[in-house]
């Protein structure tokens, strides 16, 4: 197929099959594009669609997003992970604002200067909001180029990078150029798929080389698999006569940056010293049921352990520390398995009084 058959295969093909409904398709604009294109890095559209509505309902624009406090912000991406997306968007949110007068710069070399937009998210939003000609390589597009070219290697690796932002580049038409951007993300996501393609219903079979050689599933070739290392911590939720529980705001950077998670030990023996630091007495202590979390790097099992405390003074007024109400909880930013722990020990502790 030359570039322009490329196309215009994709382009009919969306205009018959492609998703058209999608929440971010209504009511385009360069803040709505970008917001879910940052919602959809590594996470499915499933998950996303769950989640977009609530943050455009919170934060319609990009002043109320620069405007926001950053609770706020984290609170409304609580359970979508990888959490330096969220801060990114408040500092790119801010920079928009303040430097571009809210307007979003028609230029995917700016774009790109923004925290947290990467070439193929400033291609998306160049493309889909402005109808500028931008490609994108976002990782389905990179699964149907690789596929139609046969390219090999790891598409994370820069000669293989390089050669699959030239397909882009070559077969990114100078028309329609924001259905088409659609319409390429479309054909990965739904027939272009990792495991199971559906090859017979795709446009680009006649040309696809994957297809010819009837090896559509090599390509592209996975990430060179590496086994993750393990850690342990053991989280105390420490429980008041209130049933809230104390919680400390991490680090701006690093893990969970900026969200509100449980104290982090060893082991048990440290248990007292966090006591004492908040000037509370341990009345009682009790294992819960233990759970892994999965990062990107390592896995960290957490041992999880409910402990009733009785305070003497109020010392509990530090700003990176607060006893989270459970009944009526409070809008913060929650890391995803401090959020699953929360809710085991309200079940536990509403158990408990029921005895």
């Amino acid at each position: 197929m030359t570039p322009e058959q490329f196309s215009t295969a994709v382009l009919d093909w969306f205009d018959r099959h492609g998703r058209h409904d999608l929440p971010w398709q209504q009511g385009i604009t360069p803040y709505r594009v970008w917001v879910s294109e940052i919602m959809l890095q590594q996470t499915q559209v499933s998950t996303v669609l769950n989640y977009f509505g609530r943050f455009m309902d919170a934060l319609p624009d990009v002043q109320a997003l620069a405007a926001a406090p950053e609770d706020e912000v984290l609170h409304l991406w609580t359970g979508l992970g990888y959490y330096t997306r969220a801060r990114n968007l408040q500092k790119a949110a801010r920079i928009v604002v303040e430097q571009y007068g809210g307007e979003f710069p028609r230029d995917v070399e700016k774009l790109t200067d923004l925290p947290g937009i990467g070439l193929s998210t400033a291609g998306a939003i160049a493309s889909i909001s402005m109808g500028l000609r931008a490609p994108i390589l976002d990782g389905n597009v990179k699964r149907v180029l690789a596929r139609y070219t046969a390219q090999e290697g790891y598409p994370g690796e820069p000669k293989v990078a390089k050669a699959l932002w030239a397909s882009a580049e070559r077969f990114t038409p100078h028309q329609r150029v924001n259905d088409y951007t659609q319409a390429m993300m479309d054909l990965g996501a739904t027939l272009c798929t990792r495991s199971k393609p559906s090859c017979l219903l795709c446009p680009l079979k006649r040309g696809c080389e994957a297809h010819m050689l009837g090896q559509e599933t090599r390509y592209p070739l996975p990430k060179p698999r590496k086994a993750l290392p393990q850690k342990r911590t053991l989280m105390p939720l420490l429980a008041n006569d209130e049933g809230a529980i104390l919680l400390y705001r991490r680090p701006s950077s690093g893990l969970w940056g900026g969200l509100w998670s449980l104290p982090e030990l060893d082991d048990l023996d440290d248990l007292e010293h966090l006591a004492d630091q908040h000037r509370l007495n341990i009345e009682t202590r009790r294992e819960l049921t233990g759970l892994t979390h999965t990062f990107s790097h390592f896995q960290l099992a957490i041992e999880p352990w409910l402990v009733r405390v009785g305070q003497h003074g109020d010392h509990v007024a530090e700003a990176d520390w607060l006893w989270y109400n459970l009944a009526t909880p409070p809008r913060l930013g929650l890391a995803a398995p401090v959020k699953k722990l929360l809710k085991r020990a309200a079940d536990e502790l509403i158990a408990g009084d029921s005895r």
